[in-house]
């Protein structure tokens, strides 16, 4: 029984051998697939290959670059890339046609072409058999000024910024869109995603807002070590009176000339325990504090203006044929006289100071501050805004040298950065290469270690106490950090409507060769007052005037040392018309900071600043740059300016303690 079941067992693996196939043919088959996978793979690539040759030929290479949006009769300037170097490119703009010539990079540039159409315009660019059309949209040039009007407008109206900033952001960013529903609504998400998002992504701007928190962090710690009360009380012994302490943060103000943000920050923070003491209003300090910042800063010998400033007048000179072996430095040197608003915004400073004379809504802030409100009084409690205040700890030893050393170690690392981080054999050169925001850096980080370190080591504060006096002068900088990147959103906003361009040609028409420099002071002041940056009206206005006074002085046949106070007035109007609009402007950056250093509403800052910023601007214009550009000296436009503006404030001017 048992060999019938073996036998039984064998027959069937037999039988079940024979119906599956052999492990030979199973892996020929196998072999054969794989080959023919490949070989289709193959001819799948070298199609593609052969469509990617296809396609990438240059014909469909070319891309035409264009503004986002282009205004209606302004000189727009457009490019053409991705040609063949040399080639000639023809660009049809909305039914004219130009031609230019590639560079080595395969670019052909299209300068100061002007549409008249508004709406859709099409571009068609031709370069050989390549054809590329594109079509963009044209909008009226006014509107370009829009969203920096109402923003001013709105903040002016409210007294409040933050919605102000938003409501022009949101309108600018439609603009760039369309005026429709669906335009406003992504101009709206624009405005945080787009705008404020690639205001925070700029490293020169980050660094500002991470020195300017330092700062505050560094001025939190010698506060709350008791430092700084024992500055106030040592000044205090010598400025008893509220004038007293008003000259001598002017006077602060002159000995830190090399930088003003450093300027801003450094006086106002110092000083603000000071003044409270005195019961000098907040708006007084951040008015003395912003009129001895940039004015000081943009004129100084030695400041981290200078090399921005000679980069942009060498730029515009070298782009000039005839003008001879003019030096950049030679220029700015030569037109320092010429600027009558820094100059004279120094010297009013000091007259309002050392009088006690005030006037409009400075007065006012004045006689509240003698009564002993030295803050701005609103109309509505805004707690979350305000915050604690820092005072120095209880029982605690009062040592000048914890607040004074920290200050002077940030001041000597910020000039010694400045000098390490630059180049060549002078020290023009050397600031004309440095790289300000990475000292500024440098020299906030030092300071507040070594705050901090006199704090633990002195054992006046622990370490948890350190971090949190640290913590606690931060916080106080960041809702003016807020403002900030708000404004420097709007001021991206306008650069893309070509706000700029617009006023040029708005103001640039026709000009009587004496008027050139006080038409480039007023364009360069407006610049500023709707982009809120005087950096960015120098350089955009710098390259525009200067060539514009020479050319006018060729044609009146004065291009020769008879007529150069022209040129010299142009260059000094450009930086000094940037000061004033800055001053004036409630979206400027320097404006917001002085009162964020001061301990001041931002827009109490503006309203009580820009009476004194208007006249000393009008009689800056009037009395200085007008009678320079037909020859007067200037320092006779000074002398006399001063003393119109001394009897300006001594007629118009009242003491508050009276």
């Amino acid at each position: 029984m048992h060999g019938r079941n073996e036998a039984a067992t064998e027959v069937l693996i037999i039988r079940s051998r024979d119906k599956m196939p052999s492990t030979k043919s199973g892996r020929k088959n196998n072999i054969n697939i794989r080959k023919l996978v490949l070989e289709q793979s193959l001819v799948v690539i070298a199609v593609a290959l052969l469509l990617a040759v296809v396609f990438s030929n240059p014909v469909h290479a070319i891309e035409i670059e264009a503004p986002a949006v282009s205004l209606s009769g302004v000189p727009m300037d457009y490019s053409v890339s991705g040609v063949e170097p040399g080639e000639t490119v023809e660009l049809n703009a909305a039914g004219k046609l130009y031609s230019a010539a590639a560079d080595d990079q395969g670019v052909a540039e299209f300068s100061d072409l002007v549409i008249a159409t508004n709406g859709q315009a099409s571009l068609r660019a031709k370069a050989g058999e390549a054809v590329l059309d594109k079509s963009i949209r044209v909008i009226p040039g006014w509107v370009s000024v829009l969203p920096a009007v109402v923003a001013i407008a709105i903040a002016l109206t409210l007294r409040n910024v933050i919605p102000a900033l938003l409501l022009g952001l949101w309108l600018g960013a439609t603009a760039l869109h369309s005026f429709t529903f669906k335009g406003a609504g992504i101009g709206l998400l624009d405005t945080f995603q787009v705008f404020v998002r690639g205001a925070l992504a700029d490293s020169d701007r980050a660094s500002i807002v991470l020195f300017t928190m330092m700062i505050g962090g560094m001025v939190g710690i010698i506060t709350r070590n008791g430092g700084m009360a024992s500055i106030v009380l040592a000044i205090v012994s010598k400025a008893k009176t509220a004038i007293g302490g008003q000259v001598a943060v002017w006077l602060m103000g002159l000995m830190i000339f090399f930088d003003d943000y450093s300027n801003t920050l450094v006086v106002g923070n110092t000083a603000r325990s000071l003044t409270d003491h005195l019961k000098i209003s907040r708006e007084k300090l951040a008015y003395i504090v912003d009129s001895t910042a940039a004015p000081v800063a943009c004129i100084a010998l030695i400041t981290t203006w200078i090399g921005y400033q000679i980069g942009l007048i060498d730029q515009a000179i070298s782009s000039i044929d005839g003008i001879g072996d003019l030096q950049a430095y030679t220029v700015f040197i030569q037109s320092i006289p010429y600027s009558f608003y820094p100059i004279l915004a120094i010297f009013f400073v000091l007259m309002v100071a050392s009088t006690g004379r005030d006037f409009g809504p400075m007065y006012a802030a004045e006689s509240r501050a003698r009564k002993g409100q030295v803050k701005p009084v609103l109309k509505e409690s805004l707690p979350a805004l305000e915050g604690e205040e820092l005072v120095p700890k209880d029982n605690i030893p009062l040592r000048a040298f914890n607040a004074f050393i920290p200050i002077i170690v940030m001041i000597i690392a910020l000039g010694v950065s400045l000098i390490a981080l630059g180049e060549g054999s002078t020290l023009t050169d050397i600031l004309a290469t440095t790289e300000p925001y990475k000292a500024m850096m440098y020299s906030s980080f030092v300071g507040v270690l070594a705050a901090a370190s006199l704090s633990i080591g002195q054992k006046i504060l622990s370490v948890h106490e350190t971090i949190d006096a640290w913590y606690g002068g931060l916080r106080a900088t960041l809702f003016g950090m807020i403002i900030l990147v708000l404004a420097w959103s709007l001021s991206d906003v306008t650069e893309a409507l070509s706000t700029a361009q617009f006023l040029v040609t708005l103001f640039a028409d026709t000009i009587p060769v004496a008027l050139i420099p006080a038409i480039a002071f007023v364009l360069a002041a407006i610049t500023a007052f709707t982009t809120g940056t005087s950096w960015g009206a120098m350089a955009i206005l710098m390259p525009l005037v200067i060539p514009l006074a020479w050319a006018v002085m060729l044609v009146n046949g004065i291009a020769d040392p008879s007529g150069m106070h022209i040129l010299y007035s142009s260059v000094a109007c450009c930086l000094a018309g940037a000061v004033w609009g800055d001053h004036c402007s409630p979206i400027s950056d320097t404006t917001v900071l002085s009162s964020i250093a001061s301990g001041c509403n931002h827009i109490e800052h503006v309203r009580t600043q820009l009476p004194y910023a208007m006249l000393v601007g009008i009689v800056a214009l009037f009395v200085g740059t007008i009678p320079g550009g037909y020859g007067v000296p200037p320092w006779i436009s000074l002398i006399i300016g001063a003393l119109i503006l001394y009897g300006v404030l001594r007629t118009v001017g009242r003491r508050a303690e009276a």
